[in-house]
């Protein structure tokens, strides 16, 4: 009974959806030229997070690895 409630709760916005429409868009190209292209700085700004945390971890690795290698004398 629940499961059908929770799909019941779910379906029902997109039947509302699907018999108003969706909001009619009335920007222009400009718009979205100026919201593509803050998107785009905000998705570039997010490469050095990356890149720092791919380094951080393999140090981690090497480190961790390190500490429990066999070392000969």
């Amino acid at each position: 009974m629940k499961i059908i409630t929770t799909i019941t709760g779910i379906l029902t916005p997109v039947s509302v959806f699907a018999a108003t429409g969706l909001i009619e868009n009335n920007s222009g190209i400009f718009v979205f030229i100026f919201f593509g292209f803050f998107a785009l700085l905000a998705c570039v700004q997010l490469l050095p997070v990356v890149f720092i945390f791919t380094v951080m971890a393999q140090v981690i690795v090497s480190v961790i690895s390190g500490s429990f290698a066999v070392q000969k004398n």
